[in-house]
């Protein structure tokens, strides 16, 4: 089983998505640096009270105070600064995930480890009006969505290699595609529970927690012929 789910799935983007959504150039010198920096803080400040689809380019110019032009060297469009600021979260997350499951000793550890993550990726994010409005965004545009399930690849391939040192022989196939789709549903969860009164988050979370202690390492049923 390859590290990641990218070498797994093939999901990897195409050179076409990428030139829509991609940076068009990369900064070098401080100064073009700052500027990106400027724009993307801009563009988080305006996201973080309008929301992706209210944000326009040159409303982003004059918050940012660079010519519009300077917009478009960089991003030939929106959904550009959208993945900007995406990547910036989902490296964030992975960065997190890899960390906390680096010294994972037992299965029971590891269970332990993922509602631990639930409870860090909620508490982290349900009040960063940045981070809904970026991943809310990626839900309206096939490029940035595919970008939401390629980071969940990547964060059930931390996981699933913590496992491979503990477990090997868990580490097959269906165990795969169980940890990719729970990976997935996490994020589904905290969205949800991020837009939801307090109380009731809480208890969804509790939910989803047992559900994984349930089920993630059940022992698999055998397949109908």
């Amino acid at each position: 089983m390859p590290s990641g789910a990218n070498k797994k799935n093939g999901n990897d983007m195409g050179a076409e998505s990428m030139d829509r959504i991609g940076l068009r150039r990369k900064p070098k010198q401080e100064r073009s640096i700052q500027r990106l920096d400027l724009i993307l803080a801009a563009a988080a400040k305006i996201i973080a009270e309008k929301g992706v689809s209210a944000m326009r380019m040159t409303e982003l110019a004059i918050a940012a105070k660079v010519p519009i032009g300077s917009v478009y060297q960089y991003f030939p469009e929106k959904a550009a600064i959208v993945k900007a600021l995406f990547d910036q979260h989902a490296s964030a997350i992975q960065a997190k995930m890899a960390a906390m499951f680096a010294d994972v000793q037992s299965l029971d550890q590891a269970q332990d480890v993922v509602c631990a993550t639930i409870d860090w990726y909620y508490d982290s994010y349900h009040n960063d009006p940045v981070y809904l409005g970026v991943w809310m965004g990626t839900e309206t545009d096939q490029d940035l969505l595919q970008l939401n399930i390629e980071h969940s690849g990547h964060v059930a391939g931390i996981f699933h290699d913590a496992v491979r040192q503990l477990a090997p022989d868990l580490c097959d196939e269906e165990m795969y595609a169980r940890t990719y789709l729970f990976s997935h549903l996490i994020g589904a969860v905290i969205r949800l529970a991020a837009v939801s009164e307090e109380a009731l988050a809480r208890r969804m979370l509790d939910e989803w927690k047992r559900v994984i202690r349930a089920s993630l390492f059940a022992t698999t049923l055998p397949r109908a012929a």
